[in-house]
């Protein structure tokens, strides 16, 4: 080869006419022009914190076990599922039996078909094999907050007269006994949030949640997010809600606005996927690289979009983050 080169070099054109050409050879390879500048973003030991998947009485986008293995293939570390109307903990075994890549846990949302703040209903989903039903949501479709209670003769209050009910004190009181479970807020209104909130605190909850704080059932001011952080909750933030529909109720501006003020380490990114839409949303792994993206593009580092998608939600669920 060295022959063949000085063959040439030596040649018509000469060695300083080579000189130029041998040195574009030797050089690596320049980035192209839509690499430079990019986020160095993946899914390594992202933890999507609010998942809705199939088998529900309602239809949606995946079923919970192809969505464990796209999620593991795609260098996930884990899903929590989410039920409205029913536990998810028997569910997480089960897909994390298929999938035991993928860490999966489960929950019990505190609505009508579970009984309503029912404690012994979240003993029981607490006590299931492998440890995976770790999340109580407080009431969802059935608070009193949520317009779709009046579908419905009875909502299921948390508070009244500016006061949390005594059986979600209770409630409470045994989440606190068990630091492995999450409170989380559910579809309350803000003012019962920060009630809520305060009162976790004082009787010792380790980890609170505020459900999608600035999605439109729920809608908290930043006054008030700042004030549930104070009492130690995350804010979770979804990407169902700024992604939806032609005019969503939030832009990512906002977005991006209320974590810089309320601060990334109280917040969680999640994507709330499986729900039905047209046209189609991409799946949850996708889902929630395209809300890392868009979060970055208004201004959110890569450090703190890591942060809230890998290193909170682990956090919230008594996890080690991942190096």
């Amino acid at each position: 080869m060295k022959a063949t080169l000085s063959k040439l070099m030596d040649g018509a054109l000469g060695r300083s006419a080579w000189l130029p050409i041998l040195l574009l050879l030797l050089a690596p390879p320049a980035l192209a022009q839509s690499d430079i500048g990019q986020p160095d973003f993946n899914l390594h030991g992202v933890i999507d914190f609010h998942v809705h998947s199939d088998p529900d009485s309602r239809r949606r986008s995946i079923d919970a076990d192809d969505l464990a293995r796209l999620a593991r293939d795609k260098g996930m570390r884990g899903l929590v599922l989410k039920n409205h109307f029913e536990s998810t903990a028997a569910l997480a075994y089960m897909v994390h039996k298929q999938v035991p890549e993928l860490e999966v846990f489960g929950g019990i949302t505190m609505d009508l078909t579970n009984g309503g703040i029912n404690l012994e209903a979240v003993k029981h989903m607490a006590a299931m094999k492998g440890g995976v039903g770790r999340v109580i949501w407080l009431p969802t479709q059935n608070a009193e907050n949520d317009p779709r209670h009046k579908e419905n003769a009875v909502a299921v209050p948390v508070t009244r007269n500016g006061k949390v009910l005594p059986n979600v004190l209770e409630l409470m009181d045994y989440i606190a006994k068990n630091p492995n479970l999450v409170l989380q807020t559910g579809h309350i209104s803000p003012e019962e949030v920060l009630l809520v909130t305060r009162e976790a605190k004082l009787r010792g909850v380790k980890h609170v949640v505020v459900t999608h704080a600035m999605y439109h059932v729920v809608n908290m001011t930043i006054p008030q997010m700042k004030q549930a952080a104070a009492d130690g909750a995350f804010l979770e933030f979804v990407a169902d809600g700024p992604f939806v529909g032609p005019q969503p109720r939030h832009t990512m501006a906002e977005y991006a606005e209320a974590i810089r003020q309320v601060g990334p380490e109280h917040c969680i990114m999640a994507t709330d996927y499986g729900t039905i839409h047209n046209p189609p949303f991409p799946l949850h792994p996708q889902g929630m690289l395209d809300f890392m993206n868009a979060i970055h593009k208004e201004g959110i580092s890569v450090a703190d979009i890591n942060l809230m998608t890998k290193t909170n939600p682990a956090l919230a669920l008594g996890l080690t983050p991942w190096p």
